[in-house]
């Protein structure tokens, strides 16, 4: 590898121009190609086989109109309760946004709230309605049991005249008199059997409507106090899945008519969501990265290479992802999180590089050979650990699940831009930047009177103590205390993660005083938390030939909605759809709890019960959907997807340190390093971003459940990282000791080697990942937080103290590995040992080549 990454390394140093060249082509293309055939971030989360998924389909195919996505505007009075003139306002806004493109339509929540009143009253009335009818009803029966007797009588008495009389001439009249009341008693009947028919019938309406009204009674739309409104706008598409500008327009339409009526208004999280993906804090994070590149390197020329580079991959990777838009959907979240991988790795691999060739020529190597040797060493572990990361991230299309697929590939694919920009552009760069690299400071502190000429070298100020030798003596020195101190302090900081939860982002997880926020805070104080995470329950009823009655539907509707508000958590439900062939029913069911609520779960569970019961009874299917189902079943799927993940990337750590180092005990010792960095990130991430520690410093507004797709994006991410800062210490003793040193010996010389340029390059990963912490896109949040966290502690707790600790602990015991698998496995040459002896045996020869051709000029034999 070394080999063919100095060949390269010169050549790119030799044809610096078209490199770069080539390079701005290729970023002008991708940028080109994203613009002109990109198409919008989503800030959707499609899973394929769950049971949301499964019913928004339905509900699609079955009750269209139903299946949109849909937003809240929550309105509020300026005089306390709304006056005439603001609900006219209201109207207004109302009949605008309708007018708007994938605006199905609006609620008018005074005419809805007024209708939900009048219910009530309407029942009351039917109830009046019906016991009059009841009351009616037996008086008819009365009087026809009256009337009955008397048609009796008039049996009898004609009777007792045709025994005692059989000509009497009053026979006929009394039989045509006892016929006719016959028929009479028969109409009767027949006349109470029909109003009795529709008395039962009213009595079931009546007392469907009062089971519905009873489900629905805390639904309202206007709160108590008459000074809060919610209007419900439907889209025709999913909300995530509208242009951003299309959804701007709701407020731009809405805002002057209702601020000029003394109404403020808060748009929900649906309709505000932005979905670019830089924003302030990852501009902070970058400059604090350049500050922290100028007082490594000294100088702000060299400064601006990494940063360059970075920014070159970072381009060219996303440029291509955006392009990429044009044959499938992107999370916004999936470019977010390669723009902060890619910043991240280009940055830190540049600089390992730039790092190498600065103490190359110090050291009095000529300029290109120095650019060469840099890439062929420093740049075999840049690949090796570039590597790493692109495997670990391409991994996550194992988990069998879209987004974390496609955040994988993406963000694989950028850091593989990043690894490839770093060994082509940083050799042509530092050709053309020639002695510029190094400070006159830095050149004179060194020994040179003149930049670059050896000749002119004085002396070296030698300061190794400078690089980190005190501290890892004293790390060494006191390995046991060390090794106990690190491994508790871990093991605390992993303790929350036992009450770790996952979840999705909702408005209440946005910027205090941002709109959707408001909104979130609104509906819950004066509607309900559940109001901001309603749940659809779609029922599938059993066939029928022929459509069924308003009365059959209504009763169907009645019987669900009181098994469902029956489940304890459920504080209302209403009907809102039915299909046209009358077999499927969509009903809005609103928890006690709001959607991030650790109740919630339990009352989805309740339903999901009541919905067997159900099929049990009569055969009707009820699936349900909506966010707050999604949010459950995605982060139920994702920590399913956890455990395996995991395990393979434990796999690969373990074989690739084997590899690499030809060591069973070395991997052994990364490998659990790992999960100690990876459990005290998670513990870090639920203290802050789910119980609330420091959340007022650090932008948490509303703790809750942790971003369900988070754990494995960490695993993946700070396994590349973590293994990133192994190379560059652990090959730095792996090195030392391949050149005689003992084991022991070799552990401080390999750190005071590499550490400080790994020290800058996880102050530098650190600070682009704390950017992201206080990203405005709340999904990327706690990755950020995550990951800052977890370099922090991979790279100072874990590889700077931990690890030597352990590798002083064990001698030579860490090296040990069998000889038939030493045999058997290839032999990487990460170091480029091979490569230096090689370029040595070369310089020999050229020398001795010298020796000769001076020997002959001067008649002397060689």
């Amino acid at each position: 590898m070394s080999t063919a990454l100095y060949r390269l390394g010169r050549w790119c140093a030799a044809h610096a121009w078209p490199v770069l060249a080539i390079w701005l082509v290729v970023l002008a293309v991708a940028g080109a190609l994203a613009g002109t055939i990109g198409r919008p971030l989503t800030s959707q989360i499609s899973i394929p086989g769950t049971e949301f998924e499964r019913v928004i389909d339905q509900l699609g195919t079955e009750i269209p109109a139903a299946a949109g996505g849909s937003g809240r505007i929550v309105l509020e009075s300026d005089s306390g309760s709304f006056t005439d003139a603001q609900q006219k306002a209201v109207a207004e806004a109302i009949d605008a946004w309708t007018s708007l493109p994938h605006v199905e339509g609006a609620t008018d929540p005074f005419e809805t709230q007024e209708q939900i009143d009048a219910s009530a009253d309407q029942l009351a009335a039917s109830e009046k309605q019906l016991e009059q009818g009841r009351a009616q009803l037996e008086q008819a029966r009365s009087q026809l049991a009256d009337a009955r007797a008397q048609v009796e009588q008039a049996e009898e008495a004609l009777a007792q005249l045709q025994a005692a009389a059989p000509q009497d001439p009053r026979i006929p009249t009394l039989r045509a008199q006892v016929a006719e009341g016959k028929a009479q008693i028969e109409q009767g009947q027949t006349q109470i059997t029909e109003n009795e028919a529709e008395l039962d019938a009213g009595q079931q309406q009546y007392e469907d409507g009062l089971a519905l009204q009873q489900a629905s009674a805390s639904t309202r739309l206007v709160s108590e106090d008459g000074r809060y409104a919610v209007v419900q706008i439907q889209f025709d598409d999913n909300a995530q899945s509208i242009a951003a500008e299309d959804r701007e327009r709701i407020p731009e339409t809405g805002d002057p008519i209702l601020e000029a009526a003394g109404i403020t208004p808060a748009y929900s999280v649906e309709i505000t969501q932005e979905l670019e993906f830089i924003g302030p804090g990852e501009v902070i994070g970058l400059a604090v990265a350049l500050l922290v590149l100028v007082f490594v390197l000294g100088s702000l020329v060299a400064a601006g290479l990494p940063l360059l580079v970075a920014l070159l991959g970072v381009g060219v990777g996303l440029g291509g992802a955006m392009a990429f838009t044009s044959l499938v959907e992107l999370n916004s979240t999936t470019p977010a999180l390669a723009l902060m991988l890619g910043l991240a790795v280009g940055i830190d691999y540049a600089l390992f590089i730039v790092n190498r060739h600065r103490a190359n020529i110090l050291h009095g190597m000529p300029l290109r050979r120095s650019v060469a040797r840099a890439v062929a060493t420093a740049g075999s572990a840049v690949t090796f650990a570039g590597s790493t990361v692109v495997i670990a991230l391409a991994a996550l299309v194992l988990s069998g699940i879209p987004i974390l697929a496609e955040m994988g590939v993406v963000a694989a694919a950028t850091v593989a831009v990043a690894v490839l920009v770093a060994v082509t552009v940083s050799p042509a760069v530092l050709r053309l930047m020639g002695t510029r690299v190094i400070s006159r400071r830095g050149w004179r502190r060194a020994g040179y009177s003149t930049p670059g000429d050896a000749s002119s070298r004085q002396g070296a100020q030698d300061r190794p103590e400078e690089h980190g030798g005190w501290y890892v003596a004293g790390v060494t020195r006191h390995h046991w205390l060390t090794i106990v101190g690190v491994v508790a302090l871990l093991g605390v900081l992993a303790v929350p993660v036992l009450s770790m939860r996952l979840g999705l982002p909702d408005g209440g997880s946005e910027p205090t005083g941002s709109s959707a926020y408001a909104a979130y805070t609104e509906v819950a104080d004066e509607f309900g938390p559940g109001m901001n995470g309603p749940v659809v329950a779609v029922a599938e009823l059993p066939e029928q030939d022929e459509a069924r009655s308003d009365a059959q539907v209504l009763s169907e509707q009645a019987r669900i909605a009181t098994a469902l508000a029956d489940v304890d958590g459920v504080v209302s439900v209403v009907p809102f759809g039915v299909s046209d062939d009358t077999n499927t029913l969509a009903f809005q069911v609103v928890p006690s709890t709001g959607p991030a609520d650790e109740q919630t779960p339990d009352t989805i569970d309740g339903i999901r019960s009541a919905a067997e019961d159900l099929e049990q009874e009569d055969g009707t299917q009820i699936g349900l959907t909506g966010q707050t189902v999604a949010n459950i079943e995605i982060s139920d799927r994702l920590g399913n997807a956890l455990p395996t993940y995991l395990v393979v990337v434990v796999g690969l750590s373990l074989v690739i340190l084997t590899v690499v180092f030809r060591s069973l005990v070395v991997p052994l010792v990364a490998t659990g390093g790992f999960l100690l960095s990876v459990a005290a990130a998670f513990g870090a991430t639920v203290a802050v971003h789910q119980w609330g520690w420091l959340g007022d410093y650090l932008g948490v507004t509303q703790p809750g459940p942790l971003l369900s797709f988070m754990p494995i994006i960490l695993i993946g991410v700070l396994f590349g990282l973590a293994m990133d800062y192994q190379m560059f210490l652990v090959s730095g003793m792996h090195e030392s000791r391949a050149h005689g040193e003992d084991a022991r010996s070799a552990v401080r010389s390999g750190f005071v080697h590499g550490v400080r340029v790994v020290t800058a390059a996880a102050v530098i990963m650190t600070s682009v990942f704390l950017g992201f912490a206080f990203s405005h896109l709340v999904m990327v949040r706690p990755i950020g937080f995550g990951l800052a966290v977890g370099v922090l502690i991979d790279a100072f707790v874990v590889r700077m103290t931990l690890t030597p600790a352990l590798m002083h602990l064990l001698g030579e015991r860490a090296w040990w590995i069998p000889r038939w698998l030493d045999r058997l496995l290839p032999d990487l040459d990460v170091e480029g040992l091979r490569l230096l002896d090689h370029l040595e045996a070369e310089d020999a020869a050229e020398r001795a080549e010298d020796e000769r051709a001076e020997a002959a000029a001067g008649g002397r034999p060689a």
